[in-house]
Formats: C-alpha cells, structure tokens, sequence
C-alpha cells in the first residue's frame, strides 16, 4: 500500500515514524571514498569521512529519542501526507543553518554563528513558537549551546555570536559541514537526498557514481536475510536481462527498472522494489 496522498488521515506518533526513517540511515558507510573538489575549503577528506560517520551515528541517537519523547515534541496531525511531520523539517533546517553558515574552529571543535537564518524574518522558516523546542531537543542528542539562553520561550542570543558543539564527539561538526554544503549546492529533487540530512546521503559527496548494487545493498540492509537474497536476486536477474536500475528517493525509497530511460530522467515502465512508510518492500 502507498502512501496515500488524497484522503486525510491521522499521523502515526512520531516514535513510530522514527523507527522507519532509522532503517533508512546508511548501515554500511565505505571507510574510503574520494569527495568532490567542492569540498576542500570545508576539511580534508579523512575527517569529512569520519565526520559523516558520526553524523551517522548521532542521527541514530536522534532517532531513539525521537522513539523515547518524541510525543513530546511532536502531537500527530490529521494530513494528506502521514510522513509530514513538521517537527523534523524544522529539526532538518536547524541543522542545515548550523553546518552551512557556522564557522568551524579551527580545531573543529565548534561551530560559530551570529544568527539562524530559519529562526529570522522574512524568509522565517521555523515558527517562533518552535524555535527552542527544536534547540532543546537538540540538546538531549547532545548537541551543546554556549551564548543561547535556553530557558527562555523566544530564541535570543546572550552574546553577539554563539558556539555549537557536540562534546561526544567534536568530528560530527566536520561531517555536518560537509552534509549542508551538499545540502544547499547538490540538491536534485527524488533523485538524491542531499536536502534530508535526516538520510545522511553522503554519496551525493562521493567524486565517482555509486554503484547501484551497493546502494540497494545498503537499502535491504534491515530486511531479514532471505528476503535480501531475494531482492539481489531479482535485480541481478533485471541486470542481466538488460534493463537499467535507476532510484527515485522522497520519503520512501524506490528501485525501477526499464529497457528504456525516457527523456524527463524517470522510469514509467517496469519493475520496481520499494519502501515506504507503512510498507517494507513490493515487487
């Protein structure tokens, strides 16, 4: 069943939807993978690889408490779309602000900022009244705050610039960097989740293509082995019927197969293995 986008529904409690967007953080990141130029201003590549590790393993930590208090932060809504939750669109533009416009020290250990662009007038994108809640959740992830009074119910900076850190481990600023930078640059709609940092696409960083073996690979990682074995069966059958393997990301996961590509980029016709919300996998 797809996610239905015409009827109004109830949302799931966000704990629920956290346990999917948990499957669907990469298991299995390469150690060594070449980045694109674009990248060198921000850190050399050995710690932007680290970095995203633990950007990975923070978004896992993100996710079990999401599971533990999410009901806290986040009440279901009646919507057309059940994975619209605006709790973690406004959790994804924080952390873009902090990676794209901080200031890594120069032991990357912090992160400088004067302002959150989502949190200011005109082009606010977190609303006022969820500004600190989406700090403070932040906080019980690890994340750290110097020169921001979190006592308060309206955002204000204690001193003219304010530091971010994550004292569990400081790398994790280096890969956030990196991940909002590709965030802002090399963004391409459903076709990659550059934007999502809740996905942690950091192949959207790698120089080379990713094979896409490996991307389903990483894809049926949480599915029970018999099923795994299955689907690469299925795809390697495809492959060498000569059909192309093309994916398609939003908030499911999508794998088609055609003969042919058509023009606009997408695949209308064939076979296609996928995941969404509500849904593990269907041929």
């Amino acid at each position: 069943m797809s996610t239905n986008h015409g009827e109004t529904v109830m949302q799931e409690p966000i704990g629920e939807y956290a346990k999917y967007i948990k499957n669907l953080i990469p298991a299995n990141i390469p150690e060594i993978y070449a980045l694109k130029p674009m990248f060198e201003n921000v850190a050399n590549e050995e710690n932007i690889r680290k970095g995203v590790v633990a950007f990975r393993d923070f978004l896992y930590l993100f996710c079990d408490r999401l599971i533990s208090d999410g009901h806290l932060y986040c009440t279901p809504q009646k919507t057309k779309n059940p994975t619209d939750y605006s709790f973690l669109h406004n959790i994804n533009d924080l952390l873009i602000d902090f990676g794209y416009h901080g200031i890594l020290s120069d032991n990357g250990n912090s992160l400088l900022l004067s302002e959150i662009p989502s949190f200011n007038a005109p082009k606010r994108k977190i609303p006022v009244s969820k500004q600190m809640e989406c700090l403070r959740f932040l906080t019980l992830c690890g994340f750290v705050f110097t020169g921001i009074n979190l006592n308060t119910d309206k955002f204000n900076i204690t001193e003219k610039f304010f530091n971010i850190s994550y004292p569990n481990n400081p790398i994790l600023l280096t890969g956030l960097r990196a991940l909002s930078v590709a965030s802002i640059q090399l963004q391409v709609r459903f076709l990659n989740n550059a934007h999502n940092l809740l996905r942690c696409d950091y192949r959207v960083m790698k120089a080379e293509d990713t094979n896409i073996t490996d991307v389903l690979k990483d894809f049926l990682y949480p599915l029970p082995e018999n099923l795994q074995k299955f689907a690469l069966e299925l795809h390697y059958r495809y492959i060498d019927l000569g059909m192309t393997c093309a994916t398609l990301d939003d908030n499911a996961v999508h794998f088609f197969y055609s003969y042919q590509k058509t023009a606009s980029g997408f695949y209308p016709h064939g076979i296609c293995i996928s995941k969404e919300y509500g849904n593990f996998i269907y041929l």
